[in-house]
């Protein structure tokens, strides 16, 4: 049940490498929401949480063990979100940033290859949004979270708009 106090900082260590290998390999991975997780990514998602644990606390399978790996994982966990909330860089290293799909209705094929995002998953997101095509997108982003966002040309604030509209006015 218990293990010995000097293996404790070693499933420490151990832990807080594997941590951060695999929040490394899912930042590389790309962005995607939990809620849109297929099969293949949920099944590697479990060999992957089953394949590290021997990793992070080695030939010890003991409560101690296994509370320091918890313990290591909750504290990485918090000290990344509070270094993501007050320094810019770090959070754009760890969660990314927004990646541009289509501009003014048209698909930009090279950003949704890197970020390897079907057109089923686009068509998804327009009718998501009440968008019949792509040619009537002015904007889509892939957000950080996976999410794809969608603006109409109408939902766009022309900045000439405002003004167009006043010369219209004072000469009518």
């Amino acid at each position: 049940m218990f293990t010995n106090w000097h293996a404790l900082p070693e499933i420490a260590l151990r832990t807080a490498v594997v941590y951060l290998v695999v929040i490394l390999g899912i930042r590389l991975s790309g962005k995607r929401e939990v809620g849109q997780m297929t099969p293949f990514d949920l099944a590697l998602l479990l060999l992957l949480s089953n394949s590290v644990q021997n990793a992070m606390t080695g030939p010890d399978n003991s409560l101690n063990g296994g509370v320091v790996a918890a313990l290591t994982l909750l504290l990485l966990n918090y000290v990344v979100a509070e270094v993501s909330g007050v320094n810019r860089r770090f959070r754009k290293f760890v969660q990314g940033s927004p990646t541009l799909l289509i501009h003014n209705g048209e698909v930009i094929h090279a950003h949704t290859a890197n970020e390897h995002v079907s057109m089923d998953e686009i068509n998804r997101a327009l009718r998501e949004h009440g968008i019949e095509k792509v040619s009537d997108v002015s904007l889509a982003v892939l957000e950080v979270d996976g999410s794809i966002s969608c603006l109409k040309y109408d939902d766009v604030a022309d900045p000439h708009h405002h003004q167009k509209r006043l010369k219209f006015l004072q000469r009518h």
